[in-house]
């Protein structure tokens, strides 16, 4: 890859660093104004570490013993995009590339469209919130849009392997932070909005707006030949977006009038079955997943493979052998019979999408038990939604236990006690209980669950630890 970069220096990059833990001899080194620290601090380690290419934004910082060369960037966040694509040859130009972006349904929707495109013939990979994968190979991640570095190695490393695809979790922040901007997408999907990250946006007209840059710009200028946008006519947010007239525009959803148009057919806690008009047919579905967020999902990722040219007769077959996806509303085997579901709810508003579900279910198949949830709220994090949160619980839970959620740095009874603000006064010991342990917590729930309950284990979906 570093013949790419041969321009940048007198001999061939090694390796491309923004992360002063990382320098390695023979580096080129992008000097980044961060959040927490700037880069610039770091040039003389550097130098000192023997990297031969420096890219900077101010000058007058680059050490007076550096020999090699400098590059003055007006932003080098942006050059660090650009390189990071040269660096790996470019390899997204080679696939066919889908980018989700949405608060919720982002992760089950790129595992979606995964199925149907292997069904397809076109292995895809996936980069997400739980883990970047190619078929057997699998990697760890701890961001749902990584770095430029790691994303273009990734998407590289892909390509290597065989992908002829990639479905990708876009985050608001990735789009704002311009980690994305050098892939060209084929496919942009949105999911929907909701309240979340207003610890890092200031409101939610600029979390919409980063959210908006995947369609309003990136698409726009994508250099596939037949841009798609699929968006969720059933979001209030999503249905402001605004496309260039070059790039096609499909809706999905319940709402008439939308191009991927659904009706359901039935659903239970096993599954449901639907109906969907497509613009290039109709057909019938059967989704083993729960929930009517779940067909949403299922209806982007339907979108994402008719963009590219498969059959829908293939994407039935492959939405039927998807058996579901990790901690996304997630049915637990127990011998208690109880039904016990985790999910990756950590919104207010994903909490009363799931509940409603739940509740919904319960009404339409005449039981009479009781519905248990268990959520938290995350430390160092948005606490404007943590009563919110709250209240939503109560309002869709017969019974709810408090618990914590990835505390980190915060105090974990502190957030517990931001919770208690959305809890009606007097609920405390009737229909809630807290507990800081999330351990004890969950195991509260169900030792309070009888047989024919409904346990809502909420918040951490897929994840196995605790921050």
């Amino acid at each position: 890859p570093s013949a790419a970069l041969g321009s940048f220096a007198d001999e061939p990059v090694a390796s491309l660093c923004f992360d002063s833990r990382k320098l390695e001899a023979r580096c080129l080194f992008v000097a980044i104004k961060g959040g927490k620290s700037d880069g610039h601090d770091f040039l003389q380690a550097a130098a000192d570490k023997g990297a031969i290419a420096l890219v900077v934004e101010d000058a007058a910082k680059v050490p007076k013993n550096f020999l090699g060369s400098v590059y003055v960037a007006k932003s080098s966040r942006e050059a660090l995009n650009q390189l990071s694509a040269k660096f790996f040859g470019e390899p997204a130009k080679d696939m066919f590339c889908i980018g989700v972006t949405g608060t919720n349904g982002k992760t089950t929707t790129t595992y979606m469209t995964e199925a149907i495109f292997a069904e397809a013939g076109k292995p895809a990979g996936v980069i997400g919130t739980i883990n970047h994968h190619f078929q057997d190979h699998v990697w760890k991640t701890e961001m749902t849009t990584p770095d430029p570095v790691s994303f273009q190695e990734r998407l590289n490393q892909f390509k290597d392997l065989g992908a002829k695809a990639v479905a990708l979790e876009v985050s608001s922040h990735a789009l704002d932070q311009a980690r994305v901007d050098e892939v060209p997408f084929d496919v942009a999907v949105f999911t929907n909005l909701s309240r979340d990250h207003l610890d890092y946006h200031k409101d939610m007209n600029e979390y919409f707006k980063a959210k908006s840059k995947l369609f309003s710009d990136l698409l726009t200028r994508s250099t596939k030949p037949n841009p798609t946008a699929v968006i969720n006519a059933d979001d209030e947010y999503a249905m402001k977006l605004v496309t260039a007239s070059k790039v096609r525009r499909w809706t999905y959803g319940l709402s008439a009038g939308a191009d991927l148009h659904v009706k359901i057919l039935s659903q239970g806690f096993g599954g449901t079955r639907f109906s969907l008009k497509t613009p290039v047919g109709e057909a019938d579905f059967q989704l083993n997943m729960v929930g009517l967020h779940n067909v949403a999902n299922a209806c982007g990722a339907i979108g994402a493979a008719l963009a590219a040219d498969i059959p829908l007769a293939t994407c039935v077959a492959a939405l039927a052998k998807l058996r579901g996806v990790s901690g996304r509303l997630e049915s637990v085997p127990n011998t208690k019979g109880i039904h016990v579901f985790v999910d990756y709810a950590h919104t207010d508003d994903a909490l009363k999408t799931v509940l409603h579900f739940l509740n919904d279910i319960r009404k339409k198949s005449g039981l009479s038990n009781r519905l248990i949830t268990v959520f938290g709220c995350g430390g160092d994090r948005d606490k404007g939604k943590r009563p919110l949160m709250a209240k939503a619980a109560m309002e869709g839970s017969d019974l709810v236990v408090l618990t914590s959620d990835n505390p980190r740095t915060e105090d974990p009874e502190q957030i517990l006690n931001d919770a208690m603000a959305g809890a009606p006064d007097g609920s405390l010991g009737n229909t809630l209980f807290r507990d800081a342990d999330r351990k004890r917590g969950i195991a509260l729930a169900i030792n309070k669950a009888q047989a024919g309950d409904v346990v809502l284990i909420a918040g951490k979906g897929h994840e196995d630890y605790q921050q």
